[in-house]
C-alpha cells in the first residue's frame, strides 16, 4: 500500500483544522481543571479511544450510510460545506455555542463528540473517503487523533508554552482556515455537478 502524499497531506491539513487540537485545548482543560493530573490524562486516553471508535466507523461506512438515506454526494458536500463554514465562523469571531451542563464526572462525552469527532470532522472524512478511497482519510484521521491525544496529555505544559493568548490566536487562524476549506468543498461540488 503506497500514499499519494499530495493526497495525504490534503487530508490531514483538512483534518487538522477541522478537528482543531488547540481551539479543543482549553476546553479540555476547563473540564478537567480540578481533576488531578493523572485523572486528566486517563481521560484524555478514553476520550482519544471514542473518537477513534467513532471516526474509524464513518471511514468505513460512511458513504455507505448516504447511500442508504440515498442521500448525494453533492448535498452532503453542500451541507458539510456550511455545517464547516458556521463552525469556522464561530472560531474567528470567538463565539460558543455551548451549555451549562456539568460535565465534572465524565468528559469523554463533551471532548470525544462533538468536539474532537464531530459533525466536521465526520462530514471531511466520508468526503475524503469519496474522494481518496479508505486509506489516505484513514492514516491522515489516526495522525490527527494522535496529535490531538498529545495535546491534551501534555495540555498544562502547553499552556505553560503558549499562553491563554498563543491558544487563542492558534485557535482563531484554524477558524479562518477553516472558512476557507468550507467555501473550497462548496465551490468543488457546484463545479463537479456542473
Amino acid at each position: 500500500m503506497t500514499l499519494d502524499f499530495n493526497a495525504f497531506m490534503h487530508a490531514f491539513v483538512t483534518l487538522l483544522v477541522i478537528m482543531d487540537p488547540f481551539g479543543g485545548l482549553p476546553v479540555f482543560m476547563t473540564l478537567t481543571r480540578d481533576y488531578p493530573e493523572e485523572r486528566a490524562k486517563h481521560s484524555a486516553n478514553r476520550a482519544t479511544r471514542v473518537s477513534l471508535i467513532l471516526l474509524t466507523l464513518f471511514v468505513f461506512v460512511g458513504e455507505r450510510i448516504l447511500t442508504f438515506f440515498s442521500i448525494s454526494m453533492f448535498s452532503f458536500q453542500v451541507g458539510g460545506g456550511l455545517i464547516l463554514l458556521s463552525l469556522g465562523l464561530l472560531y474567528v469571531l470567538g463565539v460558543t455555542l455551548g451549555d451549562d451542563k456539568d460535565y465534572s464526572k465524565d468528559i469523554v462525552i463533551p471532548m470525544a463528540t462533538p468536539l474532537i469527532a464531530g459533525p466536521g470532522a465526520i462530514t471531511a472524512i466520508i468526503i475524503l473517503v469519496s474522494q481518496y478511497g479508505f486509506w489516505v482519510p484513514l492514516v491522515a484521521m489516526l495522525l490527527n487523533l494522535f496529535i490531538y491525544w498529545l495535546a491534551m496529555y501534555y495540555a498544562r505544559y502547553i499552556k505553560k508554552f503558549l499562553g491563554e493568548q498563543g491558544l487563542e490566536i492558534m485557535s482563531r487562524v484554524m477558524g479562518l482556515l477553516l472558512v476557507a476549506l468550507a467555501i473550497e468543498m462548496i465551490r468543488t461540488a457546484w463545479i463537479e455537478l456542473l
